[in-house]
């Protein structure tokens, strides 16, 4: 009897074995049948914002799963082969506020798409609420930038406006982006007179940019020229770990070398470039950076050149900013550079000559420099307007003096070998100031800009003839500058054209930091950019940058190192093609 009950009970457990072994693979297959998740971050001017962190967290009780994504160029993430279930999606990235999408429901063999959309840091808590809209997108969303050298360069974006509607994602928008290359063929400069800038001669430019890791992509820039007697280059490497210009930290290095003359020296120069941002809350955010140049010839010239730049946000129209920066720039091409249309490969190029003006003074080269503080506040004016009223201070250590003349003592002048134009050191300078600008976006794309500036500018005295460093003095000078940038229906040609008054005669620039973030170059200036008609690979291009048209400004000077013509802004004119794929 109980050897039957033993068997009776193996038999049992036999078959509940068998039916839970039968049962299993089904059971598992129901269970396991993954799904896919897809989606795009905008913020909420519609903008795809890539290098978001978006993060994947199963809401079931008891389960540790989590998922974690970062979104591509057009903004968008996908994820497959998710267990079926809710979930919530976290979104955060640099400048914004984080975002919190709950109870995202994932089914088996179905793709569920979402979009989040982001606000930035100083936007109000009653801004924080969704509410969709059916408002389309503008295509050419309005910036309101801080901007340096020679073409438009966002670097901070007050986001203001209603959200919109929900967008689908499509397969090809979780594709990498490819490789982007251009191509600039030029000849001139803008910036001539210093070994240290790119120079006025037939040129050849490149830019790649290389995707790399997770989100981040590197990009290289080269730039050589063709003359035998003075050749020229550079290179630049740029790391963007974010993948985007303003969506994180960026870091350059940047090497140039160049020949002044067949018997000439060699100058060398090295660039290390470092900057990122910080939110505190969502209403301060803190911009920093620095860079660190190390020149030789003959003998070596450095500088270290920190810069921070403290934004407070009080209500949608009122805003203020405290500023930091060694001059005469400040600002990087990276940080002002709109990453829009090929921007970080401008950015690249644009970091080639954006050394600062190398000057001699009783033989020995020193690099041009100062400081600049700044407080500011500006206000909405309307739905397009700004205004921003400023008071500034100037103080500078080696003030750059550019002018024409012919043997001159090369202790102390630097001739430029392309032309018969110098360098030279006017000594300091210090100076208190205030500006006022107003900026407006009118129809389609034309924007409309005026500034006022009262400041300190270096001018020629009365004194009797002695070294120039001696007859030079700081004072007090009225600008004024209008400008108007758009593009020409049909023909889709972007021109940006402008003038600035100077009250009196100036030598050095008036408010030079207003000068690079409204792109007012004294007296009047003027840049083109002409799409070709599409007849090979990529996208063509004629670009023309003209500077000082008029030749206006010119001071003569008797030193007593001879006659001397003395310029604010030298005419310039550069141009030439170029080409992006």
């Amino acid at each position: 009897m109980k050897q039957e009950r033993l068997r009776l009970l193996g038999a049992l457990i036999l078959t509940a074995m068998v039916s839970s072994f039968a049962t299993q693979p089904a059971a598992a297959q129901a269970k396991f049948v993954p799904g896919k998740l897809a989606g795009i971050v905008r913020d909420a001017a519609g903008t795809p914002q890539m290098g978001a962190s978006v993060q994947l967290i199963a809401e079931s009780a008891g389960t540790a799963i989590a998922h974690g994504f970062l979104t591509n160029t057009q903004g968008a993430f996908r994820g497959d082969k998710l267990i079926p279930g809710f979930y919530t999606v976290r979104v955060t990235l640099a400048g914004f506020l984080p975002s919190l999408e709950k109870h995202i429901q994932i089914s088996a063999n179905v793709t569920t798409v979402v979009r989040i959309e982001l606000q930035s840091m100083f936007a109000s808590l009653d801004q924080l609420r969704r509410t969709p809209s059916n408002t389309a997108v503008d295509s050419d969303d309005w910036k309101w930038v801080l901007r340096s050298a020679s073409v438009t360069r966002p670097v901070l974006e007050w986001v203001d406006g209603d959200t919109l509607s929900a967008s689908t994602v499509s397969v090809e928008s979780s594709i990498p982006r490819a490789p982007r290359l251009r191509m600039e063929f030029t000849d001139g400069a803008l910036r001539p007179v210093s070994a240290s800038t790119i120079a006025s001669a037939p040129a050849t430019s490149v830019a790649y940019d290389q995707k790399l890791g997770g989100a981040g992509s590197v990009i290289f820039a080269g730039q050589m020229s063709y003359d035998e007697d003075a050749p020229s280059g550079g290179i630049a490497t740029v790391w963007l770990p974010t993948g985007t210009l303003g969506a994180g930290p960026h870091t350059a290095l940047v090497l140039r070398e160049a020949r002044l003359g067949p018997d000439g020296p060699t100058f060398r120069g090295v660039r290390l470039d470092q900057g990122g941002s910080i939110a505190f809350g969502n209403r301060v955010a803190l911009r920093y950076g620095g860079e660190y140049v190390l020149v030789g010839l003959g003998s070596a010239a450095s500088s270290l050149r920190p810069r921070a730049e403290l934004n407070v946000r009080f209500s949608d129209e009122w805003s203020a900013a405290l500023i930091f920066a060694s001059m005469p720039a400040g600002l990087t091409p990276l940080e002002t550079t709109d990453s829009e249309q090929g921007g970080e490969l401008v950015a690249a190029l644009n970091e080639l000559d954006a050394f600062p003006a190398l000057l001699w003074h009783s033989g020995r080269p020193v690099l041009q420099s100062g400081w600049h503080e700044e407080i500011a506040a500006e206000r909405k004016v309307g739905a397009r307007g700004k205004l921003q009223v400023a008071a500034f201070h100037d103080d500078n250590s080696h003030v750059a003096v550019f002018g024409r003349g012919s043997d001159l003592p090369t202790s102390d002048y630097f001739q430029d070998y392309f032309s018969n134009g110098f360098a030279y050191d006017g000594g300091s300078s210090s100076s208190w100031g205030t500006r006022a600008a107003f900026r407006e976006k009118l129809d389609g794309d034309t924007e409309f800009t005026a500034i006022y500036s009262f400041g300190g500018a270096l001018t020629t005295s009365d004194l009797p003839e002695d070294v120039l460093r001696d007859m030079l003095r700081t004072a007090p000078r009225h600008s004024f500058g209008a400008s108007i940038s758009g593009k020409v229906p049909r023909m889709h040609t972007r021109v940006l054209a402008g003038y600035k008054w100077i009250s009196g005669p100036a030598i050095s620039r008036v408010d030079p930091y207003g000068e690079s973030i409204y792109q007012m170059d004294p007296y009047f200036h003027l840049s083109v950019r002409q799409p070709l008609p599409k007849f090979a690979l990529g996208r063509w291009e004629a670009i023309a940058d003209c500077d000082n048209l008029l030749a206006q400004g010119y001071a003569s000077a008797n030193s007593r190192d001879g006659r001397l013509l003395l310029v604010p802004t030298f005419r310039t004119f550069r141009g030439g093609l170029s080409l992006q794929f």
